[in-house]
């Protein structure tokens, strides 16, 4: 079975990917990385972070993923030296400065799927540099991505089976730049292609509505229903795209495709359960749902029709943790906005905690602004509380 590659932006997340059953976690650190308006985590925390991952049988790979310019090749080997010391399982690159440091360092590297790799001689090309995996272009189909992987020999491979989808290829785009001075290829992306679109004639002064006008925004890709035939394809690694989104969405999403995993290793994956698994992963932000590249041109159905999200669920911060009792199993809330009350789902999350969802079956007390009630999971003082309810 493949393993699940999980994305992560800060500790809360992390802890939420683990406990939901990712088998590895990525992440960048600072400016060089292709998310770079996530958190990510802090350079001096990596030890601790990967410490924890390992502790979990969990490995970590660093995503140093952008193109990099001649000022930060120092900041670039000074990153690689802590990935280095605190003994992270692999990096995720494609700019050959990268590489060649890495191969100087001795540190394991992926190659990111912003390298494009789409065909067997180009696969067996950075297999030869020494990449230890590697994260096919997502346009790659599943005949084309078997085809690969029947041709490597030592490098694992790695496919994207969830998460938001590019327009351009493997995310190599300059709109952004061209109108903000926003990179993607630098991680800045600011979406343009995300808004929705009329044409403009310039002589005339007409102006047409396009056919939904969102004509540079696809679809997410979600896997879930056909994860089967990607497993047959005999990849190593599934990765979850979306280290910008939130720690729920991690542990949804993570948790859906552990789910559907042990499922077929069990011959158990019937059609029930990826009725049920879809409807979870409609929880969480999407902009709907396709198959993306796998079975070809997408077509119409690849391209989303609002710029929102369709996601079934959201949540409103209530509040935070006071206190738990363990004897006793009680959680003591704080509410700062609205109100708690009996059915109420409310989730928790903090940096040890990760993200825990209660129903909240019994109000003990419910005065001053607090609010005690039973909670089966351990939380702790400064959590923060969030009901959760339907998007409508």
């Amino acid at each position: 079975m493949p393993k699940i590659l999980a994305p992560v932006r800060d500790e809360i997340s992390l802890k939420a990917a683990i406990d939901a059953g990712a088998d590895a976690v990525y992440f960048g650190i600072g400016e060089l990385n292709m998310r770079i308006s996530s958190k990510g985590i802090e350079l001096d925390e990596l030890p601790r972070i990967v410490e924890l991952a390992h502790k979990r049988n969990v490995q970590v790979f660093i995503t140093l993923n952008v193109i990099v310019y001649d000022y930060e090749l120092e900041k670039l080997e000074k990153i690689l030296l802590k990935v280095k010391e605190a003994e992270a399982d692999a990096v995720i690159c494609w700019d050959l400065a990268v590489i060649q440091k890495c191969q100087e360092l001795n540190i394991p590297f992926h190659i990111s799927t912003q390298a494009s790799i789409s065909n067997t001689m180009a696969a067996k090309y950075y297999e030869n540099l020494g990449a230890k995996c590697l994260v096919l272009a997502r346009e790659c189909t599943l005949d084309q991505i078997k085809e690969i992987k029947n041709n490597i020999k030592k490098a694992k491979i790695e496919v994207f089976c969830h998460g938001a989808m590019c327009v351009s290829i493997s995310g190599r785009c300059f709109l952004s730049n061209f109108l903000e001075c926003k990179s993607a290829n630098r991680g800045e992306c600011f979406q343009p292609c995300r808004r929705e679109y009329t044409i403009h004639d310039k002589e005339s002064g007409h102006e047409l509505d396009v056919s939904n006008g969102f004509v540079m925004s696809p679809k997410d890709l979600c896997t879930i229903e056909i994860l089967d035939k990607i497993i047959d394809t005999g990849v190593d690694y599934l990765k979850i795209e979306g280290r910008g989104r939130s720690p729920e969405y991690i542990k949804i999403v993570t948790g859906a495709y552990r789910q559907a995993l042990d499922a077929i290793a069990k011959n158990k994956y019937t059609d029930e359960l990826k009725t049920e698994l879809l409807a979870e992963l409609r929880k969480v932000y999407n902009r709907g749902f396709s198959t993306g590249f796998l079975f070809g041109r997408p077509a119409e159905e690849g391209w989303s029709r609002t710029r929102d999200s369709q996601a079934t669920e959201k949540k409103v911060l209530v509040g935070g943790v006071v206190n738990y009792f363990k004897k006793t199993k009680i959680a003591d809330i704080k509410v700062l906005s609205g109100k708690i009350n009996l059915g109420d789902t409310l989730q928790i999350q903090g940096k040890t905690t990760g993200v825990a969802r209660v129903v909240v079956k019994e109000i003990k007390e419910h005065e001053n602004n607090q609010v005690t009630f039973p909670c089966d999971f351990v939380v702790r003082g400064k959590d923060e509380v969030y009901k959760i309810v339907d998007s409508d």
